[in-house]
């Protein structure tokens, strides 16, 4: 076998080469319930036909001309984006890490106006937000970090939560923001309480600071909200936005209102690809698809029967510690180390992800079918139930 790939990936003993909604088969022809989504990625299932179209229409016509021109299909998007996730302005990259790094961008803007001369962002353990140097920087997982000082400064960590460890830094008149995820993904499936995201509102408003939320996996429905700061109202001053945006295809959003949405002028930020006709379309194509079938709400009611029925089929399992979700993003926390689990999976015919040593994560897709929802429960559980006995 070919090792002209540098080794940064420790990849499953399997190669794709077609899917349709749900499934995946390999090279030698072998079916696979996908309960993983490409990492919340294809979120309308693979080779959605309203994404398909749009691709092979848009490739047709024109798939790039660069940023020193208007994009048709961009404003639209643009315009669609900002409504959906009620911000005002947006700014088109190539992905989630990109959309963090102008979210990190236009808070040291924030702060510099400010007069601040060294602007510090607030961040969370256990987070997540990219791997370019200034995204795992604020990264709060040393495991992203190591090897790879001097970190970029600016970032100071709280315990992800704790709203008493944000509001004793106050005082601290360096801070201009402070970025956190709704629901914690890498580390497993994190969901804080209810007045998490509100308070943390409040203390920006409080403090002048900009509240930044990295929507980047639990955005575009997944949460059983278009984005899942709506669940509470804590709407924030900046967004971030990628993953399901495109289905597959690779693009990212960092979103702003209000004074946050005019901090950027030419020359403070670009992209060469960013925002393309061609990537513009399939985000187009996936934004009315889930707003047609009303996805949203199929995460909300779907997650629920997938919290319910795992949780009555893993009942009085010595072993699992916890199984919790917010709509499609679900987790089945064990009290042991269960990554031999994903291998194990993939032998069934599964594709699921074990995160944080411990945490089986589920991210299917939302067009995942009542029939499909059983079989991967059914499934799961049996794999779960033979491991831990």
């Amino acid at each position: 076998m070919s090792n002209t790939l540098m080794t940064t990936y420790g990849r499953l003993p399997v190669n794709f080469e077609k899917g349709d909604g749900a499934w995946l088969w390999d090279t030698e022809g072998r079916r696979y319930l996908d309960a993983i989504s490409g990492i919340a990625v294809c979120s309308l299932g693979h080779a959605h036909p309203a994404v398909t179209r749009a691709l092979c229409e848009q490739a047709g016509q024109l798939v790039h001309t660069s940023n020193l021109y208007g994009i048709q299909r961009q404003q639209a998007l643009g315009d669609r984006l900002t409504a959906v996730a009620g911000m005002d302005r947006v700014f088109f990259g190539n992905s989630g890490a990109e959309a963090n790094e102008a979210a990190i961008k236009l808070a040291r803007l924030h702060g510099h106006g400010l007069g601040i001369e060294r602007p510090a962002i607030v961040v969370m353990e256990g987070s997540f937000h990219g791997r370019t140097l200034a995204t795992l920087s604020a990264t709060g997982n040393r495991k992203v970090q190591a090897g790879f000082e001097p970190l970029v400064s600016g970032f100071l960590r709280v315990p992800y939560g704790d709203l008493e460890a944000i509001a004793a830094l106050s005082k601290n008149k360096d801070i201009v923001a402070v970025l956190v995820e709704p629901v914690q993904g890498e580390s497993g499936i994190r969901i804080p309480a209810d007045d998490y995201l509100p308070g943390i509102r409040q203390l920006c408003d409080d403090n002048g600071w900009l509240m930044m939320l990295d929507e980047i996996q639990t955005g575009l429905c997944r949460s059983g909200e278009w984005f899942a700061w709506q669940h509470s109202g804590a709407r924030p001053d900046v967004l971030t936005s990628a993953k399901a945006l495109g289905n597959g295809v690779p693009i990212g959003a960092c979103l702003a209102r209000g004074a946050a949405a005019e901090l950027f002028h030419p020359g403070n930020h670009g992209s060469t690809f960013g925002g393309n006709p061609l990537v513009c379309a399939a985000a187009l194509a996936v934004i009315d698809t889930m707003d047609e079938h009303k996805l949203a709400a199929r995460a909300k009611v779907l997650g629920e029967q997938l919290l319910a029925d795992l949780r009555n089929a893993l009942d009085g399992i010595t072993g699992i510690s916890e199984i919790r979700g917010q709509g499609l993003l679900l987790a089945i926390e064990l009290n042991r180390p269960c990554t031999e689990l994903v291998q194990q999976a993939l032998d069934e015919g599964l594709l699921i992800n074990v995160t944080a040593g411990q945490v089986v994560r589920l991210l299917p897709p939302l067009t995942l079918s009542d029939d499909e929802a059983a079989m991967l429960v059914d499934t799961l559980s049996t794999l779960i139930r033979r491991f831990l006995g």
